[in-house]
């Protein structure tokens, strides 16, 4: 498919595979997608602005990348900066089309209904995208499918009207009469309320005028707080729906100048945010922010896992903002004709985003138009097949920042081992890039063509957490040799059915392993050689310094942090003793606060039947200057200490202690191992050692 890309200060139209539809998700082929004059245009400019002034713009992401340079190195976090320069970004936030494939869970869509959605990450510019259901709405058949595009835009627009709660014969002056602002005119005059637009472009006023504006003021002509004040008998307006851009803050002293007293303003655009108080402090005026299409915005529940709020608490959510956004353009309420809106093939992206640029006289909306571009949906997309050699075919799914920045990379540097064969990835966009950056033969988006490729020799599964099992099983089944990020699974009803299918018959099962590469660091080596002569049980501190993470994160989804981190632990114990589990116990904190959580602040001791105990103290209350991870060993009057994977000392034993520049946890070393292993035809982790790990983690949690 076709898709719309931002890199180096320009747009693109570029060839990506397409999405597959997920589960709370429908796939949507696009008829038109809405250009913003104002949103886009700034992330396309944004896109050719160099590093060095980035980081005076945004020095919190300064500071995040330096604590990262200290995890993972210079190099690392450099690769990931030039990738996203490199590669670009998907660009694109509402959209309308028809509904081809709706995925499990969805009983409020069909296919072949016409639908309009919205959402950055979402709705694309592209031919195809998979949407939350709370960010689609149906729309009516006879709609004009070119105009519900804006459905974003109008949602935006419609909920600040719905912040200023006026009332019928009320006076509200719009600042800033740009798309937005104009159709803010038209929701308010059918409101019934007297309406007021500034702008300091005659030619908007004039578009602002026919919208349905009573009075238009040119800022930049005339005084509007004298104007405002005289046309409301020197009461001022009711309420200031400002819709402007502007880094000034003089429009928004302007408009608590010109409100009433105990009046609002509400921003529903970008102001500098320099206030004065002689502005607001007499007048006592509200000052309101107006967040996107309305309540639902941003909130991870509400959009991508479809909780919705219920009708007799939040009468107006962003989806039924949205549906009445478009109810209103389907009964010819809303006349976007006013526009005058100029319509592009996708093809042709790179000139409309270029019509944006030129001239004082820009306009104020694009459409891209997808009709009759795609002919079939291929999923698979070729980059220069490679004929198959001696090295193992890997084909990779996912492609986040840590799939890019380790095992990808790592695993380019073993050519001679593994051969990149394909890369898998829910956005065409980053499997296109991936496959590029590390010479794939092919990208794509559908799990099936990997799995019927019979020139894949393993799959390496490093998506979301929560799609672990099915893809893990998925390969099995398909005869495929599987290494899986942890966790393993997220269930114990998954974790059986895994057991089930190892222990079915006595055919030759495929290679099965998880990414606990911990183990392989040459600091869980050099203890294991010493704890493998023991006489007596070992004893076993290990601390981990998880570090804080809010409530809504997706780390304390799909099983949370014990399952998908601590796991790594729970291995490493698994491997020093080389012994089954006899018993788990367990305790967590019980915080007076709703900052921390008893989930991911445990202390947990593990009984092995050799008689070694392991005490793991896993939190997320411990100050993020404390190094992460430390571990002391006790056997025989002997005593080993870990301190973080870069340093080890020894007491009582003739090693010689040792320390790393930089943090070493066995990532290349674990696929050496692998590599070796299926050759061998042998294991990097025996299976009762991999399904203990799930097991003892899965208890826990």
């Amino acid at each position: 498919m076709i898709q719309a890309i931002i890199r180096n200060g320009k747009v693109t139209a570029e060839e990506v595979s397409p999405p597959t539809v997920e589960e709370g998700k429908v796939l949507i082929q696009v008829s038109y997608s809405a250009i913003s004059s104002g949103t886009e245009v700034s992330s396309v400019k944004g896109s050719n602005v160099n590093i060095l002034q980035k980081a005076f713009k945004e020095p919190e992401k300064v500071i995040k990348y330096l604590n990262k340079i200290k995890t993972v190195g210079y190099e690392k976090v450099l690769q990931e900066v030039k990738q996203v320069q490199k590669f670009g970004t998907a660009t694109g936030y509402s959209i309308s089309g028809e509904i081809i494939e709706v995925g499990k869970g969805i009983t409020k869509f069909a296919v072949g209904e016409k639908v309009a959605a919205a959402g950055g990450g979402f709705a694309y510019h592209a031919e195809f995208v998979t949407v939350p259901e709370n960010l689609v709405v149906k729309i009516n058949q006879q709609a004009n499918l070119a105009d519900c595009s804006t459905v974003a835009i109008g949602g935006i627009a419609l909920h600040g009207v719905r912040r200023a709660s006026l009332q019928l014969g009320e006076v509200a002056v719009v600042y800033g009469v740009g798309l937005i602002g104009i159709i803010t005119v038209q929701l308010l005059k059918l409101s019934g309320v007297k309406v007021v637009s500034i702008d300091i472009d005659d030619n908007r006023l004039s578009l602002a005028k026919k919208a349905g504006s009573d009075y238009v003021i040119n800022s930049t002509a005339q005084d509007p707080v004298s104007i405002v004040n005289n046309l409301t008998g020197g009461k001022g307006c009711d309420a200031v729906l400002f819709t402007a851009a502007t880094v000034s803050s003089d429009p928004l002293s302007k408009s608590f100048q010109m409100t009433r007293r105990k009046g609002k303003v509400i921003l529903v655009g970008v102001s500098g945010m320099e206030i004065k108080r002689e502005d607001i402090y007499s007048k006592e005026i509200d000052f309101l922010i107006s967040t996107s299409y309305g309540p639902g915005r941003y909130d991870k529940d509400y959009e991508e896992k479809g909780v919705d709020y219920p009708y007799g608490y939040v009468r107006w959510t962003e989806n039924r903002n949205m549906e009445e956004y478009c109810n209103l353009i389907s009964s010819k309420q809303l006349d976007l004709s006013l526009f005058e809106y100029n319509i592009f093939k996708i093809s042709e992206v790179e000139r409309a985003y270029a019509l944006l640029e030129k001239g004082t006289q820009r306009p104020m909306l694009l459409l891209l138009d997808y009709n009759n571009t795609s002919q079939t949906k291929s999923f698979v997309f070729k980059t220069g097949v490679r004929s198959k050699t001696s090295a193992i075919n890997v084909a990779f799914v996912g492609t986040g920042a840590f799939a890019m920045s380790t095992h990808l990379p790592n695993l380019k540097k073993m050519s001679d081992k593994y051969n990149i064969y394909s890369i898998m990835s829910r956005s065409g966009h980053n499997a296109k890039n991936a496959a590029e950056m590390f010479g794939a033969a092919y990208h794509t988006s559908d799990y099936e063509s990997i799995l019927n490729d019979k020139n894949v020799d393993l799959v390496m599964i490093c998506n979301r957490h929560g799609l672990h099992f099915d893809y893990v099983y998925q390969a099995l089944t398909a005869g495929k040799n599987v290494f899986v990020e942890k966790p393993l699974c997220t269930t114990l009803g998954q974790l059986k059915e895994l057991q089930k299918f190892f222990d079915a018959d006595s055919t030759i099962k495929p290679l099965l392993t998880v990414g606990y590469n911990r183990r392989f660091s040459p600091y869980a080596e050099s203890i294991k050689e010493q704890v493998s002569k023991r006489i007596n049980p070992l004893m076993i501190h290990y601390r981990m310094n998880a570090g804080y993470s809010p409530a809504e994160s997706w780390i304390h989804e799909d099983g949370g942090r014990i399952v998908g981190e601590a796991c790594h632990i729970v291995d490493l114990m698994n491997f020093f003793t080389e012994s089954q589990i006899a018993s788990i116990s367990y305790d967590s904190i019980n915080p007076r606060t709703e900052k921390y959580f008893s989930h991911d602040n445990k202390s947990i001791i593990l009984r092995y039947t050799d008689g070694s105990i392991c005490n793991i103290q896993y939190f997320s209350i411990g100050n993020p200057t404390l190094p992460k991870e430390y571990m002391e060993v006790h056997f025989d009057g002997k005593s080993i200490i870990m301190d973080d994977y870069k340093s080890l000392k020894y007491f009582g034993l003739i090693n010689q202690d040792f320390v790393t520049k930089k943090i070493e946890k066995g990532h290349a070393k674990e696929l050496e191992v692998l590599a070796k292993s299926i050759n061998d035809g042998t294991s990097p982790i025996e299976l009762w050692d991999l399904f203990q790990t799930s097991f003892i983690t899965l208890s826990i949690d």
